[in-house]
Formats: C-alpha cells, structure tokens, sequence
C-alpha cells in the first residue's frame, strides 16, 4: 500500500487505524508528509516522532495514549458495578501495551484481572465471554484498538448475551449498546487531523506542527443496557455523564 502511494505520487498521507497502518506508509518514505491518527500506540516511544511539541519529521497529526485512562475507566466500572471484584480484559498483539496499563490500575483498584486474549481475526466474541464467565467475571473492561472499534457492536451483543456489563473507550460503543464508554471523542479527534491535512496542503511544515492531544473525555452511559442487565447506575455516576441514553 506504503509503496503504491508514493509511486502515485500523492501529496499527503493521512494514516489512521493500528499502528501498522503508519509503520508500512513510513517504510516508504521520509518526505511526503504524513498525518496520522493515533489511538493504540505511543509515536515518541516508537520513534514516528522526535516529540509532541516539534515532531522534526515528515509525521505529525493526533495522538492519545489510552493507557493514562486505563484506571479511569476500571474506576467507573466498579462504580457503575460496585460488587464486581473480578473483570475480564479483552486483548490481542495489537493493544497488548493496554493489558499492562489495566492490570496497573487493577492492583491499585483492589480488583482481579481476567486477560483473555483474542488470538487473531476474525474473533469469536462469544466464545471469549464465555469463558469469562466460567472463570468468575463479573464485569468486561475492553481497550481501544480499530479493530474493537469496527467491531463495536458484535462486542456489546456478546457481552450483553452473557450479561457482563461492559466498559469501553469511546462513545461510539455505548451507543452500540455497551453499558459505559468514557474516552476521547474520535469525531473530534479526526477533525483535528483534517485541519492538519489542510494547513500541510497549504504549505506548513508537519515537522513543526505540534502533535495535538484530546483534552476532553466524554463518559456516555446506555441506561438501555443497564436496565437489561438489571443495574442500577448510581445517581452520582448519572449526574456526571455527559449523555445518557434512554
């Protein structure tokens, strides 16, 4: 792919999605700018960029690390679930770092941490609740990665089938049905990187254009959901959410 597009000739790369996606278009070249939307890696430890604030290279865009909100989101699980004592985590090559980032938080929450590992596409979602069930969980925490992300929705059916009240990333999977998402918001996210694609075409230098951070985190909680799986969400979590589906 990295290839094709620079013997097109194109002017700009946007790279969204896992990291592979950037690490095959800067294989190819060192020139063509490249924007790129992170969400499941760390672009300075991967060395994509010299650093946040001066990029010094032909990559720049948006970029959030999930593992800082790894505790927060364990925290408002076991608020929205406070019985809860042992949660299954969801996790593959691809989001391994987050597994670390969760069992962290986990330890310092008083819970146990389930890792089921996904093995490989396509995932068999059913099969994995399944067995976070018959080893005790009470609760699914599932990291950010693409491929959660497109598969959103077979995830929260799985997980509501086996009614394990489920805490995601972003908005979108509440709105899929999951029972609590906090995260940044991805619309905006890549409104962000759009700006960048525009002010590159226009001549700025993405070595000098700073690697942008979401500094607003959206909690959407699915009373639909909650409702099915017959919780009550505590009033105080409610009065904090920034929406609540009906």
């Amino acid at each position: 792919m990295g290839y094709k597009l620079v013997r097109s000739k194109v002017d700009l790369i946007v790279a969204s999605g896992s990291e592979a996606t950037l690490q095959a278009v800067r294989k190819t070249t060192a020139t063509i700018p490249i924007v790129m939307v992170a969400i499941d890696y760390d672009p300075i430890k991967a060395g994509y960029v010299a650093a946040l604030a001066r990029p010094g290279g032909n990559v720049t865009g948006v970029f959030f690390q999930q593992l800082e909100l790894s505790g927060k989101r364990l925290e408002i699980g076991r608020e929205a679930v406070p019985k809860a004592t042992r949660v299954a985590i969801l996790w593959d090559t691809f989001f391994a770092n987050q597994l670390k980032g969760a069992e962290t938080a986990a330890q310092a929450l008083g819970l146990s941490l389930l890792g089921l590992e996904l093995g490989f596409p396509p995932y068999d979602y059913d099969k994995v609740m399944q067995v976070a069930v018959r080893r005790g969980c009470e609760a699914l925490f599932v990291p950010s990665s693409p491929l959660v992300y497109r598969d959103r929705v077979r995830i929260a059916e799985a997980a509501l089938r086996k009614r394990l009240p489920a805490v995601f990333a972003h908005r979108e999977h509440a709105e899929a049905g999951a029972l609590i998402s906090y995260g940044p918001n991805m619309s905006e996210m890549y409104r962000g990187a759009a700006v960048y694609v525009s002010r590159i075409l226009k001549g700025a230098n993405p070595a000098d254009l700073p690697v942008e951070q979401p500094t607003k985190f959206e909690l959407v909680i699915n009373l639909k959901t909650a409702k099915a799986l017959g919780l009550t969400i505590p009033p105080s979590l409610l009065a904090r959410a920034d929406q609540v589906i009906e």
